[in-house]
């Protein structure tokens, strides 16, 4: 049988735990047995001698592609089918807050097909996160653990920031290791798989430019294509650089590149000294003409009158909420002018709180959850000429949606959404 030739084959190269192994052999229920032989048929393929103990998952197979998502978690809830471990869900294609984001009459299937999805994986027992950007909840992973997570701007954000363990583990291989309890022991989970193959040094910057918001969206949009997949260590970065640069890197440069893994010198949990994560090698020096031409690769328009503006890819943190509010000090966006922010359920809630909601829709800003906006079908009022200060928005959106991007800085897009058209700061580039 399948089983006996699984086990025969990894009993002399693989450690299988006693509860894989009574998975396998159907003893929990055909859904548990599909997963495990998911999580030992990717363990065999990536080279691992064992699987490890996760404590966390996230799911990507959450979001809508095709009816086979629906098919495969409807399978596993009428088959018994029990998480493992604490799960949170990555956004939906539509948001089960407001469905008049995506009117359905757009795309019927799509629409339907993704608001039964996600009410699936909630019966499926997972907590409904509905975010990107799971890491800006209390209560995720620390420093050193295992986890299985799928979304790519989350798996670089908690490799490289909070220094848990993830490769990244497409559909459906995060929901197996979320049942089983169990993931490879392989690449990123290893010490050994978390070196840095290249260094890319950005000290030679102005310090005033580094400490500018739109620097670390260009640098990670610049690492990833660097980098590609290898996992590159940056120098260079302030002491002190907010956990919104640090986002904006690692959904940057997972969206360029897909960098799964990168270290800040004196930053980043890994690497306080460059020796500790770098054993010589390549070594790239970040000017000026690099971040201009990584400008130039996320804007496909040209300066001019706006349709839109979207924010929030990765969905927006509380520290954002507050610039943004900041930024705007009481003035409103251009009559007509659509002006989205997306963010989780959880951060609106806190923003909320903080006042900050309140002032931003007395701005004329909308806040949708449960959603990312460079994804088709289209979120209402997305066309045309679109300017956003998120690099993974301006690098997905053109082919995604068939929108111009213009991008800038988030002071940039607050003057351009009052203005009605896309404004420059001329002390940032001046600087630059």
């Amino acid at each position: 049988m399948w089983d006996d030739g699984v086990l025969g084959l990894c009993g002399a190269v693989m450690d299988l735990p006693e509860q894989t192994r009574a998975q396998l052999a159907g003893d929990h229920g055909p859904a548990m047995q599909l997963a495990a032989r998911l999580v030992v048929k990717a363990a065999e393929i990536m080279g691992a001698e064992r699987l490890i103990p996760i404590s966390f998952a996230h799911l990507d197979a959450c979001f809508y592609t095709g009816r086979a998502h629906v098919d495969f978690v409807r399978f596993l809830t009428g088959n018994g089918a029990a998480l493992s471990v604490e799960t949170w869900t990555n956004n939906g294609v539509v948001s089960l807050a407001d469905p008049s984001l995506r009117p359905r009459e757009e795309d019927p299937e799509m629409v339907a097909g993704a608001a039964e999805l996600m009410h699936l994986y909630k019966r499926l027992g997972t907590r409904p996160t509905w975010t990107c950007a799971p890491y800006q909840l209390p209560g995720g992973p620390k420093l050193g653990d295992h986890i299985a997570v799928g979304e790519s701007n989350a798996v670089s954000y908690y490799n490289s920031v909070v220094g848990a363990r993830t490769n990244k583990y497409g559909d459906y291989l995060d929901v197996a290791c979320a049942l089983t309890g169990f993931a490879p022991d392989a690449g990123l989970h290893r010490d050994e798989g978390r070196r840095a193959e290249l260094h890319i040094d950005a000290s030679a910057l102005p310090e005033s430019w580094r400490r500018e918001d739109i620097f670390a969206h260009l640098t990670g949009h610049h690492a990833g294509r660097l980098a590609g997949r290898r996992v590159p260590v940056i120098s260079g970065l302030l002491s002190g650089t907010p956990a919104f640069a640090l986002k904006a890197i690692s959904s940057a440069a997972a969206s360029s590149g897909g960098v799964e893994l990168w270290h800040a010198v004196g930053v980043t949990p890994e690497a306080p000294v460059l020796d500790a994560v770098f054993g010589g090698g390549e070594t790239y020096r970040v000017t000026a003409e690099d971040l201009t031409r990584a400008h130039r690769d996320l804007s496909t328009a040209r300066d001019g009158p706006l349709d839109a503006v979207a924010l929030g890819t990765p969905h927006f943190g509380l520290g954002e909420f507050e610039a943004l509010v900041r930024l705007f000090d009481g003035r409103r966006v251009k009559a007509g002018l659509p002006m989205l922010v997306s963010t989780s359920r959880g951060v609106r809630a806190m923003a909320r709180a903080k006042g900050f909601l309140a002032a931003l829709e007395a701005s004329g800003v909308e806040v949708p959850v449960d959603v990312c906006t460079y994804h088709s079908p289209r979120v209402r009022g997305l066309r045309g000429r679109v300017m956003t200060n998120a690099a993974k928005w301006a690098y997905y959106a053109p082919g995604m949606l068939g929108v111009e991007v213009a991008f800038g800085s988030l002071k940039e897009c607050v003057e351009s959404a009052i203005r009605g058209a896309v404004w420059r700061d001329p002390a940032l580039w001046t600087n630059a």
